[in-house]
């Protein structure tokens, strides 16, 4: 039987009421401060340094925590309470993101600052991000599992997009703090929006006796690469994320340098890139629908390698924008399908265990991608982080290929 015509495609909508309500209420809160965050690091990084490297630094810093802990925290998030794991990763998160601001506002920020943040916020984030996927069955049916990721996706894209990017120049000029303080009490109110999820905690099965993380984690890359999808799609997604930790990494300089069109100029990509992704997870239901979930997946690729050649060789920010928006539009297509394709295929109570291997393996090229975007700027110029990262793109929906009958 051909993989794709295996896939399940969703056939209804979660129901907002209860549990998914306060889950992707407790998201899109969540989001917007992390938008905020996200949006003012970058330009505090560069008005820091005007070295490449040292800004590709902050970004490679904020994934290699995948690296490192990504299993631990998924074999964790199979043996906890997932609700409970979440909201204290927030408010530790909270805690964190407060202390950060007193500092920038003290006027003690530094690249090595920033490091130590990204840093430690993706280590908390491992857990978090893992206990949340394996928690989401728990709140909705499987056929409206497709839809709930969607909506969660499109939720965060928005509160990102329409709400917190355009507000970035605003709170940046009542204080370089602002924008991160707020980062703080959005952590605290996802918190308790968290803690108040009544849901019913996943089943576990019973762990044998002497059991360890290290056997659970082994057991849950053992089932990841005996799926031949998912074992795709990981090797796919590692590929791919070189090219995007290279276009994270340098995005701000490719805006604000190669393009010289500055802070704003930088904001209305960022708000592209929103526009675009809230469109997509609008769009990914019916597309999965009509096309399955892995021929999404590799239809995206595509059309996003496009765009970040239009990116690297066109010396237009029109052309930048444009290509940033449908960029976005088509990297929600994939994420919901894969997250959706994930869930639904995981062996019952592994479904952290398999998120975190996916996760870890898939997300092991982006530190890697981010110091070369760094090095390839500094060698080359500003506009072929872009370029490599269309060339990594190809390999990835190559790798693809094969899942495709």
């Amino acid at each position: 039987m051909a993989v794709a015509a295996a896939e399940v495609v969703e056939g209804q909508a979660p129901a907002w009421r209860g549990g998914f309500g306060r889950l992707w209420s407790a998201a899109v809160v969540s989001k917007f401060g992390d938008s905020l965050r996200g949006a003012a690091m970058p330009l505090l990084a560069a008005s820091l340094t005007a070295d490449p490297v040292p800004v590709s630094l902050v970004t490679a810093c904020g994934f290699l925590p995948w690296l490192l802990f990504g299993l631990v925290g998924g074999a964790v998030a199979d043996r906890v309470d997932q609700r409970r794991a979440m909201w204290t990763v927030d408010l530790l998160r909270g805690a964190l993101m407060a202390a950060f601001a007193v500092a920038v506002a003290l006027g003690h920020a530094s690249i090595a600052l920033l490091v130590v943040v990204a840093f430690a916020l993706t280590t908390l984030q491992t857990l978090f991000d893992n206990a949340a996927t394996a928690l989401l069955p728990s709140l909705v049916p499987g056929p409206a599992l497709g839809t709930a990721n969607a909506r969660l996706m499109t939720g965060q894209m928005i509160a990102g997009t329409f709400l917190a990017a355009p507000l970035v120049p605003v709170l940046l000029l009542q204080g370089p703090s602002v924008p991160y303080a707020a980062d703080a009490a959005t952590y605290a109110l996802a918190a308790v929006l968290i803690a108040s999820l009544r849901a019913e905690a996943p089943e576990k099965e019973p762990r044998a006796p002497g059991a360890t993380l290290r056997g659970d984690i082994k057991e849950g890359v053992k089932a990841l690469w005996a799926d031949r999808p998912l074992r795709g799609l990981c090797v796919s997604a590692a590929l791919c994320n070189v090219g995007v930790g290279a276009l994270i990494a340098m995005l701000v300089l490719h805006i604000t340098g190669w393009l010289d069109a500055g802070h704003t100029g930088y904001v209305v990509a960022l708000t592209a890139y929103g526009v675009g992704s809230v469109a997509g997870g609008l769009a990914a239901g019916r597309l999965a629908a009509a096309l399955g979930r892995l021929r999404c997946v590799f239809l995206a690729g595509a059309v996003q390698t496009g765009c970040l050649l239009a990116m690297g060789l066109v010396r237009e920010l029109w052309v930048s924008v444009a290509a940033l928006a449908v960029f976005g539009f088509m990297g929600l297509v994939w994420n919901a399908n894969q997250v959706t394709l994930m869930q639904e295929r995981a062996p019952a109570g592994m479904l952290g265990r398999v998120s975190a291997a996916s996760r870890t393996l898939g997300a092991a090229g982006a530190p890697l991608g981010a110091l070369l975007g760094g090095l390839v700027a500094s060698a080359w110029g500003l506009n072929t982080p872009m370029l490599l990262a269309a060339g990594l793109f190809v390999l990835s929906v190559a790798a693809l290929a094969p899942l495709i009958n």
